[in-house]
């Protein structure tokens, strides 16, 4: 039985691999992210990355693949609450109604100046993926819109 390059991270640890275009999927600790036909960002737990790097290149042996740990790179930034579909739309140009952007829809996108990877984890409930460098600009502009809420 031939083991294809996008199934090796469910056989190596139990992930599922989301074939669905802009979905994640989870399980225990770790989601794995639809970004691209090729492209799959897989999120875990913090210095879980060289483990799972580990199995996932065992399950690949010899096939071609690009594996890349960017968790150097990355930050991130949890939105929840009532207005936290407003709060990223007031830097992100995509439509985040419920029916448009449904839980589980993953995608990357700006918010201001700054590139993210944007996923609803639940209704009002967002994971934002940024670069560690822009993490302070991304958190400041969502409290400048945080504050208008409360205002």
């Amino acid at each position: 039985v031939g083991l294809d390059v996008a199934a090796a991270p469910a056989v190596a640890a139990g992930l599922p691999i989301s074939t669905v275009p802009c979905r994640a999927v989870s399980i225990g600790d770790w989601s794995a992210l639809w970004l691209g036909p090729d492209e799959q960002l897989l999120i875990g737990p913090e210095g879980g990355g060289s483990s799972m790097k580990a199995l996932i290149e065992q399950a690949l042996g010899a096939l071609q693949y690009s594996l890349v740990d960017v968790s150097h790179r990355q930050g991130f930034v949890e939105v929840h609450g009532p207005h936290a579909s407003a709060m990223i739309s007031t830097g992100c140009p995509l439509d985040l109604d419920i029916r448009q952007f449904p839980v589980g829809a993953c995608t990357r996108t700006v918010f201001a100046k700054a590139e993210i990877v944007l996923w609803r984890r639940a209704i009002e409930s967002f994971h934002v993926e940024v670069w560690r460098s822009f993490t302070p600009y991304l958190a400041g502009l969502l409290a400048q819109a945080e504050a208008e809420f409360q205002g």
